[in-house]
């Protein structure tokens, strides 16, 4: 670790902008992300008066391929974005761990008990006691705290997986200062996801830390989920003269709980009934010729679900195969195959307890306006509310900006890239 002054001093002088060009891949941005580095370093000087620290930073992601088939064991195809969350880090003098989120209050968690605390729930302090849980079950010890200040330019509640990239943070922070920067990104994206099913209280299955954790595009199969198979995909979108926008309707995932956990609870009621843990272990040929009894038992939306995680996984897997092969039509022909089938037969572009709200609805019919049939859009993860994701001819960019945001608000449309890289120390 340097010395505060030394890393503002060096930052303010231009000698990481190679470094910041390799992460954030825009030119454009070195002002603003010098700027937001100081900003951090000075803040944690402040408040924890520390002289000597670390910086860290995790992406958000973007579901790609696959959606809602990772909690049953299935393919998906994912991407780390360039926005991400950065961390000023140092190691404490006691066994407690202190953050401050900006915007927020101060985030504590003490070593000595790690038992889930109902009153945590939903919450940033939820997350980290359980990444430290989690890492500590996989036999990674953590006896002293630290002090951490964290800015994050991923919207909260909006798709990009906010949540699993601060769980992400936690544990690289503590492979970081702790344990010399050894804990794999798996390791770490699956005590983020403990933290987030046992301790934070949401459903969730192994793609967004993935992604985040990893970095990069890249095919995750979870038919092992304790071992994925993943294969990254050397493709950037750019060369094919597209780009990939997300546009947060402005529907927060923060009251949606429920109708998240019922997608996976009506698709393994499926596949319990057919004597299966998941849809993945299901044979599709027997899945349509039992479909009478089926229904009768799990009912036509868990029906419907099921068809989706079927048409779904195959795609995921085709989608990579295609970019990789470099058939770009046939990519975005997938793509728009799967956004109509999360919308069919997935259901999840918005919730019938508010009608009136169909943020993901409106976004979904405005760009098959403005894109017809050069461009594709479909839901942005989750679902229910939050993003869209569109993959948009160059010469359209700017239009389709202009228009998202003169219906969502100004900032609503994301233009992003691949980041090559996941949960990392920058300094």
């Amino acid at each position: 670790m340097k010395q505060m002054e030394t890393l503002m001093e060096e930052l303010r002088k231009g000698l990481y902008d190679g470094r910041l060009k390799e992460i954030y891949m825009d030119d454009s941005v070195l002002i603003y992300q010098r700027e937001r580095y100081i900003r951090a370093l000075r803040n944690y000087q402040k408040l924890f008066d520390g002289e000597q620290a670390a910086v860290y930073s995790v992406p958000g992601r973007s579901e790609v391929g696959g959606n809602h088939t990772d909690h049953q064991c299935g393919v998906v195809l994912a991407a780390s974005v360039n926005l991400d969350i950065i961390a000023v880090a140092g190691r404490s003098c006691d066994r407690r761990i202190r953050m401050v989120s900006e915007g927020y209050g101060e985030i504590r968690v003490d070593l000595s008990d790690l038992s889930k605390k109902e009153e945590e729930e939903g919450t940033p302090a939820g997350l980290i006691r359980g990444v430290v849980s989690g890492l500590r079950s996989g036999g990674f010890q953590l006896e002293q705290g630290f002090d951490a200040y964290v800015t994050s330019d991923i919207p909260i509640g909006a798709g990009l997986s906010s949540s699993a990239a601060f769980g992400v943070m936690a544990g690289t922070i503590i492979s970081g200062l702790f344990h010399d920067e050894k804990i794999s990104s798996l390791e770490i994206a699956r005590a983020a996801q403990y933290a987030e099913n046992t301790y934070f209280g949401k459903p969730c299955g192994l793609m967004d830390q993935m992604a985040c954790s990893e970095g990069g595009l890249s095919r995750i199969d979870f038919k092992d989920p304790m071992l994925p198979e993943m294969r990254k995909i050397q493709e950037d979108f750019e060369t094919h003269h597209y780009h990939m926008c997300i546009v947060d309707t402005k529907g927060s995932h923060t009251d949606l709980t429920e109708e998240y956990a019922l997608i996976p609870e009506e698709m393994k009621s499926v596949s319990e009934y057919m004597g299966k843990k998941v849809l993945r272990e299901v044979d599709k040929g027997e899945f349509f010729r039992r479909l009478p009894e089926i229904r009768k038992a799990a009912g036509d939306r868990a029906v419907l679900r099921a068809i989706h995680f079927f048409g779904e996984n195959e795609r995921a897997g085709a989608e990579a195969d295609a970019l990789s092969e470099g058939r770009f039509a046939d990519f975005l022909e997938l793509v728009k195959v799967s956004g109509n089938s999360s919308y069919k037969y997935l259901q999840n572009i918005y919730t019938c307890k508010s009608p009136r709200e169909q943020g993901l609805a409106i976004g979904l019919a405005v760009s098959e306006d403005i894109l017809g049939s050069r461009g594709v859009s479909r839901v942005h993860g989750g679902g229910f509310a939050g993003t869209i994701q569109a993959f948009v001819p160059d010469d359209l960019v700017n239009r389709y900006r202009k228009v998202m945001n003169s219906i969502f608000g100004e900032g609503s449309c994301h233009v992003l890239k691949v980041r090559l890289y996941g949960g990392i120390r920058v300094l």
